[in-house]
């Protein structure tokens, strides 16, 4: 086997295979989505790398011989799909690869040394899903560090990403309960890490990093660009700003200040491309039109403008009481001012109810609600705030409609 680095910012466990590096050469600068906004993918050393060792017992450290073998040395037609971090190849694992192997398809991503990611990405993956395990996270089986290859092995989504659902024009309409269940699952997620022991900001999220299984059950991938969130009276991780453009939070984009209501921000552009069928940007709309955010969010709140929006590949799925209580969400997801969006957990409880409010089946919402997510009962928003319809003189705006309650 080779050597691998390590990150600073994260405690980095590494295969007792993976020896000490004192000496590694320095790796490219890339940059990812935001031409202008590099972050430099140097390795760096381990200081002992055998202290970790015994905490990636569920992650297998392949060689590059049985990855070449179960990919057909990296066929063409094993081909699943490129990215930043390069070509990602079909799989099976088996006996036959190593004993004592259990039987399944896998996703094998091979590093390209030319690409947008580096060795420090390829690291971050393996720290955070080699110790994180969750339905709605996407399984790392194993990796392979061999000399200067990069790769990982995870679990076959057998559907491929939500990108491609919502946005290839063969595709077959995703239905409104289809839809929601993804939401869902995304944000029960991307809940899970921001709930973690040590809190993860995921950084990337967006319909190319949801993948689908078989019965439709969302999975988040790539933790290429993942950082540990803040601790103790930390309010928020300072960092190079990464991510792609469309989906990324604006005070993040200004400040660099990474939180978990950033991934928030992204979240609601992602359940906005659900419910409009349309791609967070598009410059092949009317100028007004091209980015979704600013054409979408002011309708979100006008319960006469808000069903224009919606994809109209839906028809009549849904109810309209189910629209206005999606697209509400999507609004205080999108709230410029970040403690004015909900918390996951808040948003994971807001869904729930929709799973089951198709058309002609009776709403589960609560009667008093007027389309704006109700969170009086999980007023768990950063600085001990929360969103409440009073007028009181004694609350301050943070967006239209809602105020935040000391």
């Amino acid at each position: 086997m080779g050597n691998c680095g390590t990150r600073e910012e994260s405690a980095v466990v590494v295969h007792a295979q993976v020896q000490q590096n004192q000496n590694a050469p320095s790796e490219r600068r890339h940059n990812r989505s935001f031409s202008d906004m590099s972050d430099p993918s140097t390795p760096r050393t381990i200081e002992d790398s055998r202290k970790n060792a015994l905490l990636y017992t569920n992650v297998i450290a392949f060689t590059l011989f049985e990855l070449e073998t179960i990919t057909k040395s990296f066929r063409n037609d094993y081909i699943l799909g490129e990215g930043g971090f390069g070509t990602v190849y079909k799989g099976y694992i088996d006996e036959n690869v190593r004993v004592g192997l259990k039987s399944i398809p896998v996703a094998v991503k091979v590093l390209n040394k030319e690409g947008l990611q580096g060795h420090r990405e390829w690291l971050t993956e393996v720290n955070f899903l080699g110790q994180l395990r969750h339905p709605n996270l996407v399984k790392l089986i194993g990796y392979c560090c061999e000399d200067d290859h990069r790769l990982l092995v995870y679990e076959f989504m057998f559907r491929g990403s939500l990108e491609n659902h919502l946005f290839r024009k063969a595709a077959v309409p995703l239905s409104w309960a289809t839809r929601m269940m993804i939401a869902l699952g995304a944000a029960k997620g991307l809940a899970f890490l921001h709930n973690a022991e040590r809190p993860v900001i995921y950084r990337d999220f967006k319909t190319s990093n949801i993948l689908l299984d078989s019965d439709y059950t969302a999975k988040l991938s790539d933790f290429g660009l993942a950082k540990a969130g803040p601790q103790g009276d930390e309010t928020h991780v300072s960092t190079r700003v990464m991510g792609t453009y469309g989906y990324a939070a604006p005070e993040y984009v200004m400040t660099g200040h990474l939180t978990a209501k950033s991934d928030v921000y992204s979240f609601g552009v992602v359940l906005l491309e659900l419910l409009t069928g349309r791609r967070s940007v598009d410059k092949t709309r009317p100028a007004k039109e091209q980015s979704l955010v600013d054409w979408a969010r002011p309708k979100l709140n006008d319960k006469r403008k808000l069903l224009q929006i919606i994809d109209p590949r839906l028809e009549d799925q849904y109810s309209v009481r189910a629209a206005q209580k999606a697209c509400s969400l999507a609004y205080y997801c999108l709230s410029q001012n970040p403690k004015a969006r909900p918390l996951m957990s808040d948003v994971v409880e807001t869904l729930e109810p929709l799973q089951s409010s198709g058309a002609g089946e009776a709403p589960t919402i609560s009667p008093a609600s007027t389309g704006l997510p109700d969170y009086r009962m999980h007023r768990r928003f950063a600085g001990g705030s929360a969103v409440c319809r009073s007028h009181s003189p004694n609350c301050s705006t943070g967006s239209p409609a809602a105020c935040r309650v000391r």
